[in-house]
């Protein structure tokens, strides 16, 4: 309905222009200022019903409308939204790339150097071996035999160390 009156008043200026041929005249002013104040109306208007106010007055069919709007509007921010997050984390994980890529690249130069740097703390470690058993019942006798599980001491400590 809405879209309407705009076509209608525009419609109506322009038929309006182009019977009268002076544009200084009073009347062209005032109606120019009319049209500009029915349209502050109608954004105002509109303003206040997308922040829910002022509603009492609107039809079903309009309510409808106007929730479709504020749908497709969200739907707009979210995109927008989503494509900035995802446009900072690649942005991340560059600048992390990079970061790992200059401490590989100072783990190196210390390997190279053979002196024991702080940085060298940070350098990549090969990954720690694991013990794996598995419980199988058949054999267990002959299996007992074979494994070897003997811990070596990660510190040596000497026996009065533990109060005896």
């Amino acid at each position: 309905m809405e879209k309407i009156l705009e076509r209608y008043e525009r419609c109506s200026y322009a038929e309006r222009q182009s019977v009268s041929p002076d544009l200084d005249s009073q009347g062209n002013w005032t109606l120019e200022y009319n049209m500009l104040k029915a349209k502050v109306e109608l954004l105002q208007r509109n303003h206040r019903h997308y922040l829910g106010e002022d509603l009492d007055s609107v039809s079903l069919k309009e309510l409808q409308n106007l929730e479709q709007q504020i749908d497709t509007a969200l739907k707009h921010i979210r995109a927008r939204k989503n494509h900035l997050m995802y446009q900072s984390i690649s942005e991340l994980q560059i600048k992390i790339k990079e970061k790992e890529k200059a401490l590989a690249q100072l783990a190196l130069r210390d390997q190279q150097n053979d002196g024991p740097n702080p940085s060298s703390f940070f350098s990549p470690q090969p990954p720690l071996p694991c013990l794996n058993i598995r419980y199988q019942e058949e054999d267990t006798e002959a299996r007992r035999n074979e494994l070897d599980l003997t811990l070596e001491p990660i510190y040596s400590c000497h026996p009065r160390c533990f109060g005896t």
